[in-house]
């Protein structure tokens, strides 16, 4: 997969806190998919919204039964300030969740077709599932979902360039067998799975690729 591909794979993930210093059954959560503008999408802000620069990131999906969706966040909006600090990319965004906690409010601005609007957002605790992709993004590596009756193979769609992942040999297209010597044949165990793994020690993964069994170990985020 291409690096823009891979870029894109991981900006699409939950919006969630990416530290990995803070302790995983920490994490703050907001649940929406995100992404960063092109250089098109920011000069058409800029004209617009009559701003010097554009910036900001556009949600994509607002996800049933979040607190974004409680707050009255939508799909479309861009998201130009977390607190009174202005939001620039997605990275910043997430790093500005992860310094939360669940439970506390927040003030996002989000600029739409009608104006810029002020949300007040109560972070919730990401569900574990969540905790578990998240780990995998932490670690450099995203699952696809199979397609509708195609094999369930835990097949891996993308690896971060110089991440514990690509470090650690895993590559795009491989079939993930074993988390931590435990057996994973569904998505939500491979979720279960990293959840239990967290962040703090090396993650031991067994592979299918083509026609061989390997053993890898990836470093862990921290380290």
């Amino acid at each position: 997969m291409r690096a823009g591909s891979v870029a894109a794979a991981i900006a699409l993930l939950l919006l969630t806190a990416t530290a990995p210093v803070i302790d995983a059954a920490q994490w703050a959560w907001l649940g929406v998919r995100i992404r960063d503008l092109s250089e098109q999408e920011m000069d058409e802000i800029s004209s617009r919204h009559g701003l010097r620069e554009g910036f900001g990131v556009f949600i994509v999906e607002v996800m049933e039964g979040t607190p974004a969706q409680t707050a009255g966040l939508k799909t479309g909006d861009l998201v130009v300030a977390f607190e009174e600090r202005p939001v620039t990319e997605t990275r910043m965004l997430q790093r500005l969740i992860a310094a939360s906690s669940p439970g506390r409010d927040v003030h996002l601005t989000v600029l739409r077709t009608d104006g810029r609007r002020r949300l007040d957002v109560r972070l919730a605790a990401m569900p574990r599932s969540v905790v578990g992709e998240r780990i995998g993004a932490e670690f450099g590596f995203v699952v696809r979902d199979p397609e509708p009756g195609a094999s369930t193979a835990l097949t891996v769609s993308a690896v971060v360039p110089k991440s514990p992942a690509d470090r650690g040999g895993l590559e795009a297209g491989d079939v993930i067998l074993q988390i931590n010597d435990l057996a994973v044949v569904t998505r939500e165990a491979l979720r279960e799975a990293l959840a239990d793994a967290g962040l703090e020690a090396p993650l031991r993964l067994t592979v299918r690729r083509g026609a061989s069994r390997l053993s890898l170990v990836l470093k862990a985020p921290s380290a």
